[in-house]
């Protein structure tokens, strides 16, 4: 018998078939020099080196000496995870609340996750959420940069340089946020971007790890792309440590090159908007929107979302959400499956049997995985709405129909 699943999707497809009166990202908006770039990279029978250009445009977009282009977001921290050569066992602190492709890389590796607890309010981690988690097998802290609201990082880095850990970053959803002057993913040892079709910049697939670290750019391309492959003097290619090949394509690299060119005007569109949204979805009791930093200069927002106080409705989020998805928002749902601990089953699986590398050794404590290990992050997804569909596209008069829409729908539910 065949098992039937509910596959997951992404992309345009997550989307398809849904009728909204508020922008879809899709049709995306694609840059002008794509067809031109795709054609270079035809014309030349393969031989160009789009991938080498847009890694070079991207990294002095970014301000950093490295961009290491990978076909995914999901691919660049995998690599990262595997460049870092930790061992077995060995403990990553990450967010509570983030995707699985996270976590993809670092579980691959046999790290452990250690979940930090989130802020009250907030979809982040801070250093005082991240410290109760610090133990003698810490290597380092992965920080996710949730929606495009950048943490508070010099606290963490301070929390890290104390203990002497590593500090790495997923910007996948917050390419060009600006905290203080400087931008998510370049503040630590490296950070992770995601390109695929859905995201801010939206290409085919995609996805990049910036460094400053010439060593850690050196070992990123050796394990991550050429397969750990180095060659010996009359014999060949020999394997040294276990490799992967995750480079991006050319053709992927024309359209991430193209549309890097048109990024800055439509990130400047969504920190507008997004600021706008926020303030009319605040005038709205009972509606709290994901509060912006003080410390965020720019806020590259990739997904919008607001809390509900459930003491003020007579429905739940979900169903909050199904009436806001018929009024025509398109992508809203909750978000309760971004609670790792939770939404990977397998990991609990493997915890509570103490399978490799819970076992001990090479673990040093048993490990447990469920909702109630991160009650902050828990508690606030059960009252949280979200939708991936915000774009550039959005205009004032959609920011004041989409608050019309939210106040509609309240008025209609509440107690």
């Amino acid at each position: 018998m065949t098992t039937k699943r509910a596959h997951a999707k992404y992309g345009a497809d997550a989307v398809d078939g849904t009728s909204a009166s508020l922008p879809s990202p899709f049709p995306r908006t694609m840059g002008p020099n794509c067809t031109t770039y795709l054609q270079e990279v035809v014309d030349s029978g393969l031989t160009s080196d789009m991938v080498g250009r847009f890694e070079y445009a991207f990294a002095e977009a970014m301000g950093v000496r490295h961009c290491i282009a990978t076909p995914g977001c999901t691919p660049a921290l995998a690599i990262l995870a595997a460049a870092f050569d930790f061992d077995p066992g060995d403990e990553i602190i990450v967010s509570a609340i983030t995707d699985y492709g996270t976590m993809q890389g670092l579980l691959s590796e046999h790290y452990i996750p250690a979940f930090a607890d989130t802020i009250p309010g907030s979809v982040n981690v801070s250093a005082d959420t991240i410290a109760p988690c610090i133990t003698d097998r810490t290597r380092a802290i992965l920080v996710v940069h949730l929606t495009g609201i950048v943490c508070d990082m010099d606290p963490i880095l301070r929390l890290a340089d104390q203990h002497n850990l590593v500090v790495y970053e997923d910007a996948c959803q917050a390419v060009f946020s600006e905290y203080k002057g400087r931008y998510a993913g370049s503040m630590g040892v490296a950070g992770g971007f995601s390109f695929d079709s859905e995201k801010t910049m939206g290409s085919d697939v995609g996805g990049c790890v910036v460094t400053d670290d010439d060593e850690l750019a050196d070992r990123l391309r050796f394990v991550g792309q050429s397969r750990g492959g180095e060659m010996r003097p009359h014999f060949g290619r020999e394997h040294t440590v276990l490799g992967y090949a995750h480079r991006m394509t050319q053709s992927t690299a024309a359209i991430s090159l193209a549309q890097l060119e048109i990024l800055r005007p439509q990130v400047a569109q969504r920190d507008r908007m997004i600021r706008e949204i926020t303030r009319l979805l605040s005038e709205i009791p009972g509606i709290t929107p994901l509060p912006i930093p003080d410390y965020q200069d720019v806020y590259s927002c990739w997904m919008a979302g607001f809390s509900l106080d459930a003491s003020a409705f007579r429905c739940d989020a979900e169903s909050f959400s199904d009436q806001l998805s018929r009024k025509g928002v398109p992508g809203i749902g909750i978000g309760k499956y971004y609670l790792m601990p939770e939404g990977l089953t397998f990991l609990q699986e493997q915890a509570e049997r103490e399978i490799y590398p819970f076992s001990t050794p090479p673990a040093s404590r048993c490990h447990r995985y469920d909702a109630t290990t991160c009650p902050t992050a828990h508690a606030f997804l059960e009252s949280f709405i979200r939708w991936t569909s915000f774009c550039e596209k959005y205009e004032p008069g959609h920011c004041e129909l989409v608050a019309d829409i939210v106040r509609n729908v309240a008025d209609a539910n509440r107690v």
